[in-house]
């Protein structure tokens, strides 16, 4: 059996999947703020990244309600190492106070913000036409 990359790490708050190029990283549970999972989550988004170079990565906030400033600096992390490949990231999924945290820092110039991972992912899709 081939382990999947959430269950490298013991205690990690990221589900880490593909849709075509792109990555989807799906935190789990409400409170995203525990130190430990968020430093594995960190980990296994950098193995990851590293071993699939994905074109995009889309963060999916579905069911989150409150996070640590951690993980908006897992974000920039990801956008860090994305950059050299001019990786794209989104994120998908906000909670109208969650959003507001992007907008107050500014971080929804720097990440593209979408209602849902649905819409995150349409929005990798070439134009049609």
């Amino acid at each position: 059996m081939v382990a999947g990359w959430s269950d490298m790490e013991p205690k990690s708050t990221l589900d880490i999947s593909s849709e075509g190029t792109v990555a989807i990283a799906r935190f789990k549970g409400s409170c995203i703020c525990d130190v430990e999972e968020i430093a594995n989550a960190s980990t296994s988004l950098r193995q990851y990244l590293e071993a699939h170079r994905p074109s995009g990565l889309i963060f999916d906030f579905a069911g989150v309600k409150f996070f640590s400033s951690q993980v908006l600096g897992l974000l920039l992390e990801a956008r860090r190492r994305l950059q050299p490949q001019q990786g794209r990231i989104a994120v998908s999924a906000l909670t109208p106070q969650l959003e507001r945290v992007f907008r107050i820092t500014n971080l929804d110039k720097l990440f593209t913000l979408h209602p849902d991972r649905a819409a995150a992912i349409e929005s990798f899709s070439p134009p049609h036409g």
